[in-house]
């Protein structure tokens, strides 16, 4: 791969309640593996003695991730993980809530067509789940990165070259894969406003475009199109400091109370509540993102970079 592409980004944070300081990486996977991750991503996190900082994921694609440290507590809607070093999520609708220490994480976010060829459920079965990774039948495959991914005493490029190794033994190709891209980059196009353009637009059947969306997605066209929308209004919210959420809201959406709604469903809360909270790991973790790697969340990552 001649070196990983690597950008970083820091920033320290002194609250009223903790201090922590956040180191982040984005390292672009080898040519072998495109269309198939968001990125390989490391996230060092330092916490003050006994202390947790405490925020909310978005809705994102899947991911699995390898914690050297303190193990955080996560959950998303009815599933949880506590103190699972390798923890690993489905692709989500819903916000993944967390309590994280002292730790140095390295993490993978998988693409539609990376779920399609590492991961042999389909994304529907896992959709909002998150789960000890060593111990969910679907996820066991990556278990024996767990010693090499968690050992504070394995230096990055040691990691780095033992996930590698390890994705490179379990990819396998699909039948689908052009279908898969074809969805994908679709779905990014911000002109679709239902699922029969969508169809349209990927050349296929309604019926057939919902098969590929729950295999390898995990949920329905709509529901896909919608949650793209939000990350949209979500994203630009929290990149641009001090703007309100009409101002961040995206154009298909019909009135405040519509944006509301959906607020509502995708992150649990109202977005006066999701205002009022601190975001200390999230906005410096899309700050760095988009500046560095051009993209601020998963949802928004083009599969042909």
């Amino acid at each position: 791969m001649g070196g990983p592409t690597t950008i970083d980004g820091i920033r320290a944070l002194d609250r009223s309640d903790v201090k922590f300081q956040i180191h982040s990486e984005f390292i672009a996977p080898p040519p072998e593996f495109d269309g198939c991750f968001t990125t390989f991503y490391l996230l060092d996190l330092k916490v003050e003695a006994g202390a947790r900082v405490h925020d909310y994921l978005q809705p994102e694609w899947g991911n699995i991730r390898f914690f050297a440290g303190e193990a955080p507590i996560a959950s998303i809607g009815e599933t949880s993980a506590s103190g699972a070093h390798f923890g690993a999520t489905g692709p989500s609708s819903l916000p993944c809530e967390f309590r994280a220490g002292t730790a140095k994480m390295w993490g993978v976010g998988f693409l539609p067509l990376g779920w399609a060829r590492f991961m042999d459920v389909p994304a529907a079965e896992l959709a909002n789940t998150v789960a000890n990774g060593a111990e969910h039948p679907a996820f066991q495959k990556f278990a024996s990165l767990q010693d090499v991914m968690c050992d504070v005493a394995v230096s990055d490029s040691e990691k780095l070259a033992a996930l590698t190794q390890k994705l490179r033994e379990v990819m396998k190709p699909n039948r689908d894969e052009a279908k898969i891209m074809r969805v994908h980059k679709a779905l990014l196009d911000i002109k679709l406003t239902n699922v029969a353009e969508f169809a349209s637009a990927v050349g296929m059947s309604v019926r057939t475009l919902e098969r590929v969306c729950g295999r390898y997605f995990g949920f329905p066209p709509k529901l896909l199109m919608r949650r793209q929308r939000f990350m949209r209004s979500l994203s630009t919210y929290m990149l641009q400091h001090g703007a309100n959420w009409t101002e961040a809201m995206d154009a298909h959406y019909h009135d405040q109370a519509h944006f509301t709604r959906e607020f509502r469903e995708f992150m649990t809360m109202n977005p006066s509540e999701y205002a009022a909270l601190d975001h200390p790991i999230l906005s410096a973790f899309m700050e760095a993102r988009a500046r560095l790697w051009g993209s601020p969340v998963q949802t928004l990552d083009n599969p042909e970079r």
